[in-house]
């Protein structure tokens, strides 16, 4: 089975550590990692996420040129999911609706905890659309850019320590689920420093691939 994971913006490190969380979680997999060159740096917010989109599409055919049997949209927002879906020719995960579905599956009240306030609406829009409001506790914005994230830093792990334990505490969260997917590569540690389980997209997706292709 081979994955393709497309990263909406332009950031080609954030590619990289997706790919490597994705085969991590998929070993067995092969996978690959395409990069939206005519993106913004970051997709924080709606403006964001539609300059996206035309560059999204494009990538649509190299992803299945290269072999693709599953492509991921490897951004939280599922940037240009249902665009991509109706053109790919094969299935089209996001790793926002990768994660609803884990914690809807695992019976969990979950809280998101993604990047700046900007972000907040879209998520909530797309847990409504797709059904998940029922189960989902908050969103909740950590204040910090999405390339803040990725570069991580004790700071960084910090801030999202206190707001996963905030959504606990304070929201009655059962888990909380990344929303970034510059914090794909920080889930060990926060998962260490967490008392309610951790859902990270990248991964989610990865596992979800596998039943999408069949097997």
């Amino acid at each position: 089975m081979k994955i393709a994971y497309i990263n909406p913006n332009s950031t080609a490190a954030m590619t990289d550590g997706i790919v490597a969380t994705a085969r991590a979680a998929m070993p067995e997999a092969e996978i690959i990692g395409l990069t939206n060159a005519s993106a913004p740096a970051a997709i924080q917010g709606k403006a964001d996420g539609d300059a996206a989109i035309p560059g999204l599409l494009d990538l649509m055919p190299v992803a299945r040129g290269q072999g693709a049997d599953v492509i991921v949209i490897a951004c939280f927002d599922d940037t240009g999911l249902a665009e991509a879906r109706a053109i790919a020719g094969c299935p089209v995960l996001g790793i926002g609706q990768s994660s609803f579905v884990m914690a809807h599956l695992l019976g969990l009240r979950f809280s998101v905890i993604t990047s700046l306030p900007v972000s907040i609406p879209v998520i909530e829009e797309n847990i409504r659309d797709q059904g998940f409001s029922g189960i989902c506790a908050s969103v909740r914005a950590s204040g910090l850019p999405v390339l803040t994230i990725d570069a991580g830093g004790a700071d960084v792990v910090q801030r999202l320590a206190d707001e996963i334990a905030a959504a606990a505490r304070d929201d009655g969260a059962a888990c909380a689920i990344l929303g970034c997917a510059g914090m794909a590569h920080l889930e060990p540690e926060l998962s260490c420093r967490s008392r309610i389980p951790l859902i990270e997209g990248v991964a989610a997706s990865a596992h979800l691939s596998r039943v999408v292709a069949g097997g």
